[in-house]
């Protein structure tokens, strides 16, 4: 049998091996056979060392001419082959859009979000500009700009995180305060919320990270009736028109004068209760006017501008608001607890 014929013969017989084969690994075996190192055409082609050298340009021509034929039959399978098993697993993944599917489980907002949303929405409705700084703070913008000097026995109540001797992190958020009296010119009202940290064990009412609103207002003639207006206006927009405020005198150096501030309870409505341990009223903040010496610091004068500010404690007002008991479930990130803010 000459070159010729094996061509054909080997050509033939892929032809009819071709229509069986239904996978790829098996198109692979039967290139192998044919085409690889000791395939049938390469035998052939090794075949050729027993010819003339007469003979052998026209044998080299017919083996590559069947080489390419064959390569063209294998070639032409295999993409016969893939398109066939694009289409199966395109048919396996098809999505149909019609059918019922159960909703996806969707977040909820934090209540401490929904609360301080509000409490924000309710300054910047009395003309405050919300205003944040950094938690890793100066000591003296911390303590020593709000009257807080170096030994000063109220900075023992702050247990405050020291990075270095001037480098703390806040302890509340009154350095937004003092950078904004250094940085604008009165007059000035903002709110400044953020976290703070002081070195506190954490249970039920306690965490060594929390959150505070403070108020600044500076400007001319500003007095303690604008300070109780202001937060009336705030509590009652939180708990109800029938809330009130009541305040009592205390001690801030940050304030001169100043004084602690209750609420009406909210649960018994001011009737007494075991919440408010029968009062009828709960402590919920801190406030008073600025301390001429911290406006002399900043810059601005005490003598012709004044001013009150105010801190709360968003977690604080975020229990009593919605009833919450534990402060640490406004941390755990429990979805049985979040889901009820829905």
């Amino acid at each position: 049998m000459d070159i010729r014929e094996n061509i054909a013969s080997i050509q033939s017989a892929l032809e009819e091996e071709l229509r069986t084969i239904e996978d790829i690994r098996q198109l692979d075996e039967v290139r192998q056979r044919v085409l690889g190192k000791k395939g049938t055409l390469t035998a052939l082609l090794r075949s050729m060392g027993q010819l003339s050298p007469q003979e052998r340009p026209a044998a080299g021509q017919l083996i590559n001419a069947g080489r390419e034929a064959i390569s063209a039959l294998l070639d032409e399978k295999q993409s016969m082959l893939n398109a066939r098993d694009r289409e199966l697993k395109l048919r396996r993944e098809t999505i149909d859009v019609t059918e019922p599917r159960p909703l996806p489980r969707v977040g909820v907002p934090h209540p401490m979000s929904l609360v301080l949303e509000e409490v924000l929405s309710a300054l910047t409705g009395l003309g405050f500009d919300v205003v944040e700084g950094p938690e890793v703070e100066l000591d003296h913008y911390n303590f020593e700009l709000l009257n807080l000097p170096k030994d000063h026995p109220a900075r023992d109540a702050q247990d405050t995180f020291y990075v270095d001797d001037n480098i703390v992190l806040r302890t509340h958020t009154s350095p937004v305060q003092a950078r904004t009296m250094l940085s604008r010119k009165p007059p000035i009202r903002i709110a400044c919320p953020g976290r703070v940290y002081r070195a506190d064990e954490m249970d039920a009412t306690h965490s060594p990270v929390f959150h505070q609103i403070e108020g600044l207002v500076i400007d001319k003639d500003v007095t303690m009736g604008d300070l109780k207006g202001t937060l009336d206006t705030l509590f009652k927009k939180l708990y109800g028109n029938d809330i009130e405020t009541r305040f009592r005198p205390s001690f801030f150096p940050f304030t001169e004068p100043s004084a602690e501030v209750d609420l009406t309870c909210i649960t018994c409505r001011g009737k007494g209760c075991r919440v408010c341990k029968g009062t009828g009223w709960i402590e919920v903040l801190g406030c008073g006017m600025v301390n001429p010496k911290v406006l002399e610091m900043c810059g601005i004068d005490s003598k012709e501008y004044s001013g009150f500010a105010f801190g709360i404690g968003l977690e604080r007002i975020t229990m009593l608001r919605y009833g919450i008991k534990d402060l640490r479930l406004l941390y755990e990130g429990d979805e049985r607890f979040l889901r009820q803010f829905r």
